[in-house]
């Protein structure tokens, strides 16, 4: 295995796992997490919606194909620790809580960066063949 596919597959570990156990968490309803979310100023359905969108994106990550739907999970992730990066700022919390979410959207980037062709959407559309037919303007 070469080291881009090492560094791949480990950083789409670590951004899963984070996914998914922070999305199970929140589904969970642990009171740590409630509690956290809540901290920043977000009401408690919040952490429901966040939880879903957490596992969903874990499962999209990990599924294989379906490129444009990792592109778009890749997005999420962007949304999400980009989000709570800028939350713990905004909401006065100790320095390093917005640390972790900055060091892990830098390793879902670098898991973007490294994935191998079939994962990237430009592939996936070169696949398919054109078609023989215009399709009709409605």
């Amino acid at each position: 295995m070469d080291a881009r596919t090492l560094t791949y597959r480990t950083t789409t570990a670590v951004t899963v796992v984070v996914l998914l156990s922070g999305g199970l968490a929140y589904l969970l309803g642990a009171e740590w997490a409630v509690a956290g979310v809540m901290a920043l100023g977000y009401p408690a359905y919040v952490v429901t919606l966040l939880g879903v969108w957490k596992v969903l994106g874990a499962a999209a990550l990990t599924v294989p194909g379906y490129a444009r739907l990792k592109e778009w999970a890749y997005a999420g992730v962007v949304f999400d620790l980009s989000g709570a990066t800028v939350s713990h700022l905004a909401s006065g919390s100790a320095a390093f809580n917005a640390v972790v979410p900055t060091t892990l959207l830098v390793v879902a980037g670098v898991s973007w960066a490294t994935r191998p062709a079939s994962r990237r959407l430009a592939a996936a559309t070169e696949r398919r063949e054109p078609t023989a037919e215009p399709v009709p303007a409605v």
